[in-house]
């Protein structure tokens, strides 16, 4: 019999149910510690602490709000540049064949934090799909989420090296 070891599900498992509003409270913290990946004047790019796959980002606005129709036109533009910086970054940090990007607005449709609107930004592979979340309602992360904190940062490191030299 193979062993699969998911250790940081006990962070999860005996985690608070209610500490308050994830996105506000991580926004405050020191980057690499909540890990931030990006920050703007608007919103920030933070990796997902319980991803779908490796190198789930989500981008949230800094301002506490539940709607995309209540967002300010800046936080909206922002929220988007984001978005796709955040497809950029993970291009050339985890080469991925594919992306889901996506919002859940509201509890009945799947929102964890209904209440502080994010854009979900999943990176995907041919084949990385499986039996295990069905079967054994497990996922398989090949890396640990410090290793894939540290290549998006490299990653971003870089674009920025290169829109300086560029400009």
């Amino acid at each position: 019999m193979k062993i699969l070891s998911a250790g940081w599900r006990m962070e999860y498992i005996e985690s608070e149910e209610d500490k308050g509003c994830i996105f506000c409270h991580k926004a405050g913290q020191q980057d690499e510690k909540a890990l931030i990946v990006k920050r703007g004047e608007q919103a920030y790019v933070i990796m997902n602490l319980y991803p779908y796959t490796t190198g789930h980002l989500m981008v949230a606005p800094y301002r506490h709000v539940g709607k995309i129709s209540n967002l300010t036109s800046e936080e909206a533009s922002e929220v988007m540049q984001l978005v796709a910086w955040c497809e950029k970054v993970l291009t050339r940090a985890l080469n991925p064949d594919g992306f889901n990007i996506g919002m859940n607005i509201g509890r009945c449709a799947g929102a964890g934090f209904p209440d502080h609107v994010h854009v979900h930004v999943v990176p995907r592979w041919e084949g990385d799909t499986n039996f295990m979340p069905i079967v054994g309602e497990t996922k398989v992360l090949p890396e640990v989420l410090t290793d894939t904190y540290r290549k998006i940062i490299a990653s971003r490191r870089e674009l920025e090296g290169e829109s300086k030299s560029a400009g």
